[in-house]
């Protein structure tokens, strides 16, 4: 019984998030048309904005972090067994490091492959 109750809250929960994004944003278009601003804003020429696809980006990108990972946890149990630690501290310290580290890579990378 918790089980289906966790479902249908978290369910609800994020219908009533999109329902009010949407009903919310309707109703500051309508109020912006209403003043006298033009229609055509709403709209996006995604035909005039060159970019990659975006399962490049984020191939790229979950690569990247994986191999943050991966050197995190090597670099954590190097430092652990360099300094002989006890504690998983640098391990935890060293893959979110080296997690961070990747993503600003995928980050630069991503603007070199949209230019």
């Amino acid at each position: 019984m918790e089980v289906g109750l966790v479902f249908i809250s978290a369910f609800v929960v994020i219908f009533g998030i999109f329902y009010l994004h949407y009903s919310t944003r309707n109703k500051e278009r309508l109020a912006l048309i209403e003043k006298g601003a033009d229609a055509n804003i709403f709209v996006s020429n995604k035909k005039d904005v060159q970019s990659a696809p975006v399962w490049k980006i984020f191939l790229l990108n979950f690569g990247l972090l994986l191999v943050g990972v991966g050197l995190g946890i090597l670099l954590g149990f190097t430092l652990q067994n360099a300094f002989i630690f006890n504690s998983g501290a640098a391990i935890t310290a060293s893959i979110f490091l080296m997690s961070g580290i990747s993503l600003l890579v995928g980050f630069f990378l991503t603007q070199k492959l949209i230019k």
